[in-house]
């Protein structure tokens, strides 16, 4: 690879990766905006699907059309760019993908695109897996003598990457899985004896749960009931709030919710996914089988159904005539931003833009490691699975008001996860 000894023209690329959250295309346009104003002559082009579109050398161009119309992104959910779960480091899952060749490096591969298409500064937007690849990729071109600058924009629902106080998108998928919830809750009608089971998305961080039961609360408080003619208040309230970070006791839970089945005719479980996978996984292997895992080696929650095991197991226990499983998780993760998120969209753009004409590398972020200061965090102090602070006084309020014991809070391992 050559080396970068004489200066380059400003080019600025951008990609998204992992799953959605409710601000990729807002900060794709954000950034577009941003650079606009701050450096209007850089051209800047978007990388498509991700890290798949790097190493195939596959992007869109931003026209002037574009920059002079980039402020409707900020309007719509998904990515304009589209996203892939490609990790760099991962030879064998790149070589069955087809986005290499036997013998190639995927590094190598996505450090002579850029150096090929000339880039100076690359903006990664995606959880903690896609911010860390791109610090693997910054590294592998440090050391091959060509000066790039990766600014990266945390974005993951489950709020869960280590040092950030708060990722983008996880605030909007919290209200809209509220909202999501405020009509699946209704089917609570169709049956006597209902068990209703709101899954919500979170591997290993029960942020977005509790959240999402909070905000659902805070908007259910709000309408008006009719007790004396079968619609009371708890008829639509929550019943149970399981996280990762929260051992569950089945049986006495079970007992618990029985009471309230017996009184209320109905039952409703807010879930997150990660709650119950260690379980499933062990009785997998007990059963000589093995989930499947994605490229980054994480278990494929939706093969493996965590709503549907709960709902075997309390079924029975609560006596329920039916079931129901709902999840809000794609709903939730495909919305367009909301207010709340687009200002936070709005600081962190502006903080990658900045940190990026400086030539200064990280993750943007308030670092709870430095006051909450937002700045561009180091890319080794990046990582996932920062455990849900079950400690909070809203969430051991939220636990009380609904009649729901603390639990004993389970131990909680840093994973790395999209």
């Amino acid at each position: 690879m050559p080396a970068s000894g004489k200066s380059k023209k400003m080019k600025v690329a951008m990609l998204t990766a992992g799953g959605l959250a409710p601000c990729l295309s807002a900060a794709v346009g954000g950034l577009i905006l941003e650079y606009s104003k701050k450096a209007p002559k850089a051209e800047i082009i978007g990388y498509k699907n991700g890290y798949m579109g790097l190493l195939k050398g596959s992007y869109i161009t931003v026209t002037p059309k574009v920059r002079k119309h980039a402020g409707t992104l900020l309007e719509h959910g998904g990515s304009p760019l589209g996203n892939s779960r490609v990790k760099l480091t991962n030879v064998k899952d790149c070589i069955k993908r087809g986005l290499i060749k036997e013998g190639q490096d995927p590094l190598q591969v996505a450090a002579e695109q850029l150096v090929k298409d000339g880039i100076t500064i690359l903006h990664t937007i995606g959880g903690d897996d896609t911010n860390t690849t791109a610090a693997d990729l910054a590294a592998y071109l440090a050391k091959n003598n060509y000066d790039l600058t990766v600014v990266g924009l945390p974005k993951t629902i489950d709020n869960d990457v280590v040092p950030i106080r708060q990722t983008l998108g996880a605030v909007t998928a919290a209200e809209q899985g509220a909202i999501f919830w405020e009509n699946a809750v209704n089917e609570q009608s169709t049956s006597p004896r209902m068990l209703l089971i709101h899954e919500v998305m979170g591997r290993n961080c029960g942020w977005l749960t509790a959240a999402t039961a909070e905000t659902y609360r805070k908007r259910l408080k709000k309408l008006r009931f009719l007790s004396e003619f079968g619609l009371p208040m708890g008829y639509k309230d929550i019943d149970a709030v399981y996280v990762p970070e929260v051992a569950i006791d089945l049986e006495a839970e079970a007992a618990r919710l029985k009471t309230v089945m017996d009184a209320e005719d109905c039952v409703t479980i807010f879930l997150s996914e990660g709650a119950g996978v260690d379980d499933i996984v062990a009785e997998m292997r007990a059963r000589g089988e093995e989930p499947e895992r994605d490229a980054f080696g994480h278990v494929k929650i939706d093969k493996i159904n965590p709503g549907q095991w709960f709902a075997k197991r309390f079924a029975d226990m609560v006596k329920a005539e039916k079931v129901l499983v709902q999840k809000s998780g794609y709903f939730a993760r495909s919305a367009k931003a909301n207010k709340d998120d687009l200002a936070l969209i709005k600081l962190m753009v502006k903080e990658a833009v900045k940190s990026g004409l400086k030539g200064e590398s990280g993750v943007i972020g308030h670092d709870e490691g430095k006051g909450g200061k937002l700045r561009a965090i180091e890319f080794p102090r990046i990582k996932g699975g920062k455990p849900f602070d079950t400690g909070q006084k809203w969430f051991h309020n939220l636990l009380k008001t609904i009649g729901q014991p603390l639990g004993k809070t389970a131990s909680v391992k840093h994973g790395d996860h999209d």
